[in-house]
């Protein structure tokens, strides 16, 4: 097996792992959020009823500039706006694959700060 099929397969365990202790209901869904190169994704997921409850993306957004901590840190903060309109205050956090440092937890700071519990 080359190397970057090695790092693949590991990522895809660790998204597993965390899949495996997480999932959202109703009254606490799931934030799931999604880091690429370019762009910071984050969405609230009712994993009972399999839909989306609120979504927040840089993808098209004129409001997030900066790096992209800064950009991570805005959708935090738009994705925790979302979720108190939708009456929702508890959420569980779903890092994915990605440990929990620097934009995970430059998102999860501004959620938190804006209100939401996790």
């Amino acid at each position: 097996m080359d190397k970057l099929a090695h790092k693949l397969q590991n990522r895809v365990l660790r998204a597993r792992r965390v899949r495996a202790k997480v999932s959202g209901t109703t009254e606490r869904p799931r934030l799931a959020v999604r880091i690429s190169n370019r762009h910071i994704t984050a969405q609230l997921i009712d994993d009972t009823t399999h839909k989306t409850v609120a979504y927040v993306s840089t993808v098209g957004a004129k409001a997030a500039k900066g790096t992209m901590t800064e950009r991570a840190t805005w959708v935090g903060g738009e994705i925790a706006k979302k979720a108190k309109a939708a009456k929702i205050n508890t959420v569980v956090f779903d890092r994915g694959s990605r440990l929990y440092h620097g934009r995970i937890q430059a998102l999860a700071d501004a959620a938190r700060n804006a209100g939401l519990e996790f």
